[in-house]
């Protein structure tokens, strides 16, 4: 389980959010919903044990990760802003690479299918570089068909996405729930809009 405990934060002597308290737990879909400047990405950010916070504390099974943020990040996967790919490798030596680096056996097949997955079929070996910037996106999402962490947190994952790509990774975040996963995310797009399964927790009011 996750709790955040009366989590404050302040940015350029402006408090952004203050005493918000709230748990994600196995099987929980959450979205973090607000206008720009609420901070969505600096409370995913502290969340996920990136940013500085005022007070308040973030849990990972009953631990702070503050004090032991190895443990935590060994269960999490995050997404930001920065896609976090080497431009100068292939899609594919950037899966293998995140693979290797997260300690976590994979054939070359699962990789070429995570690749399908996200639209990069054909573009596999081709350096990052040379992508677009929406399929650079896709090469940093297609890690989460191949993750194995309970926890996702995802700061706008459907950026560059089309309609298709969308229910694609809707698909995807109910799998990962209905397995025990976690997926705690912001995105400016209308998701799950016909499923109760998407809790929303609003910043700004």
């Amino acid at each position: 389980m996750l709790q955040v405990k009366e989590l404050s934060a302040i940015r350029d002597e402006r408090i952004l959010f203050e005493k918000l308290s709230f748990t994600v737990g196995a099987g929980d879909l959450v979205q973090i919903e607000g206008r720009n400047g609420t901070g969505k990405t600096t409370l995913l950010r502290i969340i996920a044990g990136l940013g500085d916070k005022e007070s308040g504390d973030v849990q990972w099974k009953h631990h702070s990760i503050f004090s032991d943020r190895d443990s935590f990040h060994q269960d999490l996967l995050f997404l930001g802003h920065q896609t976090g790919i080497k431009r100068d490798l292939s899609a594919f030596e950037n899966l293998s690479f995140y693979l290797q680096i997260s300690d976590q056996s994979y054939t070359q097949e699962q990789v070429w299918q995570a690749l399908t997955k996200v639209g990069l079929a054909g573009r596999e070996d081709i350096p990052v570089a040379q992508l677009s910037a929406g399929q650079q996106r896709r090469v940093a999402l297609a890690r989460l068909w191949l993750s194995k962490h309970p926890l996702w947190i995802l700061d706008e994952p459907l950026t560059a996405i089309d309609k298709q790509g969308v229910k694609v990774l809707e698909q995807l975040f109910l799998q990962h729930i209905e397995h025990g996963g976690m997926v705690l995310l912001t995105t400016h797009q209308d998701l799950f809009t016909d499923n109760s399964q998407l809790r929303k927790i609003r910043l700004g009011q």
